[in-house]
């Protein structure tokens, strides 16, 4: 198979830039591989996420991971967790498993475009070149979006759009 082809823009760059906070994490690092636990190779697990500096007037994040890189015209959503708290800073390694108290009360995930509710590891196919996995948390100025598990992530991310105050990432990257 041919996968020669040009590497998409991030896919935040074509946005409206909002305020900017801090987005860490003690399982990856920004423009580092990811190690094959976050992988459908691995464990199949979502990374740890902290973040801070989130503006005065955040009601609430979503938190998704996106692989611009995939060989389709949209790209490829492997998470979103919508309706996280306000005052919830971090998410723990695992958290994107469904079921138990993975997320806080109120929070829930819609399907990765794969149909896999919760986190979806990444999975580039063979041969192809390290794709990029964007790790996003926006801070958003309405405590729920008003969605649920039947929404898709892109309809997460065009609600998004309209009450982000501020967005943080950290890109990481995979290659089979």
């Amino acid at each position: 198979m041919d996968f020669d082809r040009p590497l998409p823009p991030d896919p935040y760059s074509l946005l409206p830039v909002p305020a900017t906070f801090a987005l860490t994490s003690d399982d990856i690092t920004e423009g580092e591989p990811l190690a094959d636990d976050f992988s459908v190779d691995g464990a199949d697990v979502s990374p740890h996420l902290a973040w801070s500096g989130a503006p005065d007037g955040t009601r609430s994040y979503v938190v998704s991971c996106f692989d611009p890189d995939a060989p389709t015209p949209s790209g490829y959503w492997h998470w979103t967790a919508v309706d996280l708290p306000a005052d919830v800073t971090s998410l723990a390694r695992g958290a994107g498993a469904v079921g138990g108290a993975a997320l806080p009360s109120g929070a829930f995930h819609v399907p990765s475009d794969g149909g896999r509710l919760g986190f979806e590891g990444a999975g580039p196919p063979r041969g192809d070149h390290a794709h990029r996995y964007v790790f996003a948390v926006h801070a958003l100025d309405v405590p729920t979006l008003g969605l649920s598990e039947d929404n898709s992530p892109v309809h997460v991310a065009f609600h998004v759009y309209f009450h982000t105050v501020a967005r943080a990432t950290l890109t990481t990257t995979y290659r089979r």
